[in-house]
């Protein structure tokens, strides 16, 4: 069974960082992207960052908005995938999945992810 496990979401005043996490196991490709997603209210889901397992570059969506304030990066040896948060906005509230698709081109968001996690809350207060 495939797991995508976030943690490290919570509430967080602005100006301040979250780390999140994203345990990833059996997804049954050999070389994947993992993604981080965000979602506001009544909003669609937003691709935030991506990289592929089997390298160290991140891939944003839409960096000019984020303006280098979150990085992607992981742990291959524990199959984890991070998401660096810093100079949280009120803006930035939203809930924060990961997700794995099979392949390489990680930087094209036109592909649809297969596997999801559950989804994790950030808030950020004002």
């Amino acid at each position: 069974q495939v797991h995508l496990v976030e943690s490290g979401g919570g509430s967080v005043q602005a100006g301040g960082s979250l780390r999140l996490s994203c345990a990833h196991s059996n997804v049954p490709f050999t070389r994947y992207c993992v993604a981080w997603f965000r979602q506001f209210p009544g909003k669609a889901r937003e691709g935030i960052a991506s990289i592929h397992t089997e390298g160290s570059r991140g891939y944003y969506a839409d960096f000019d908005s984020q303006k280098g304030r979150f990085s992607i990066s992981q742990d291959s040896a524990q199959n984890t995938v991070y998401l660096q948060m810093d100079s949280l906005k009120a803006e930035d509230t939203a809930v924060y999945s990961c997700a794995a698709r099979g392949g390489f081109a990680c930087d094209e968001w036109r592909h649809a992810y297969t596997y999801w996690g559950t989804g994790i809350q950030v808030t950020v207060t004002s």
